[in-house]
């Protein structure tokens, strides 16, 4: 997990210049929006945790208390409400997958993903990323999906993993978000999904129940609804949830 902080260290909760700390566990894919969104946030001065959405859950299941928790899908909130350990969700953003290659690939799309001599790397099935592409996957001829499968030399816990085997030339093709693929400049390009095969990606956050600062909390996740927030993600490449 790559945690980057947005302030002073140390155990107070509040830094320097007074204000409280805001702790915020969110999905790898939304690093660069978040740490945009951030230096802007004016309520709290902004601490952050990336990972996959599903370890970030795991955690609060185990006691990890953050403020707000943003996931790359809507189920990992769902299920923590339900749970009792966060309050109710809000599907603050939009994303697509799409086939991620290097950007001197030959590879067209999704039937080159079958050839043999292709190696893929794809998200853990418990991580969204890997939800989604399994979803990709399964609305795919039975042979094709076979063999598209049995070129899978990699599941990353997270889409940093991904983009690092493509970028280090471990792996052919993978599937990311538009987003994460937009964020490595011209290393990488993006094929469009047919629209028949079109996962529906949506974000969900919800205030973490126990958060030591909840009022700051709600001030975040309305911020990506209407504010700076929705701004960061907008230039980040999100659209508005579907």
């Amino acid at each position: 997990m790559l945690a980057v902080g947005l302030g002073g260290c140390g155990d107070s909760d509040a830094d320097s210049a007074g204000k409280s700390r805001l702790t915020v566990s969110a999905a790898q894919s939304l690093q660069g929006a978040f740490e945009d969104y951030g230096t802007r946030f004016d309520a709290a001065t902004a601490r952050f945790s990336f990972a996959g959405s599903d370890q970030l859950a795991a955690q609060i299941r185990q006691g990890v208390r953050p403020d707000v928790y943003a996931a790359a899908n809507t189920e990992l909130p769902s299920q923590l409400f339900e749970e009792g350990l966060v309050e109710e969700p809000v599907e603050f953003a939009g994303n697509r997958l799409v086939i991620a290659v290097p950007a001197d690939s030959d590879i067209a799309g999704v039937a080159d993903l079958a050839r043999e001599e292709i190696e893929l790397a794809i998200g853990a099935q418990a991580v969204p990323v890997g939800a989604y592409t399994r979803e990709v996957l399964a609305r795919l001829p039975g042979e094709q999906r076979r063999a598209i499968l049995a070129n899978v030399r990699s599941e990353e816990p997270d889409v940093s993993g991904v983009v690092g085997k493509l970028t280090q030339g471990a792996a052919d093709a993978g599937f990311l978000y538009a987003t994460d693929v937009a964020g490595v400049g011209d290393r990488l390009r993006s094929i469009e999904l047919p629209e028949r095969l079109r996962p529906r990606v949506t974000y969900g956050a919800a205030v973490v129940k126990g958060a030591k600062e909840p009022e700051a909390a709600r001030a975040f996740i309305e911020g990506l609804l209407s504010g700076p927030g929705r701004g960061a993600l907008r230039r980040a490449g999100f659209t508005s949830p579907r």
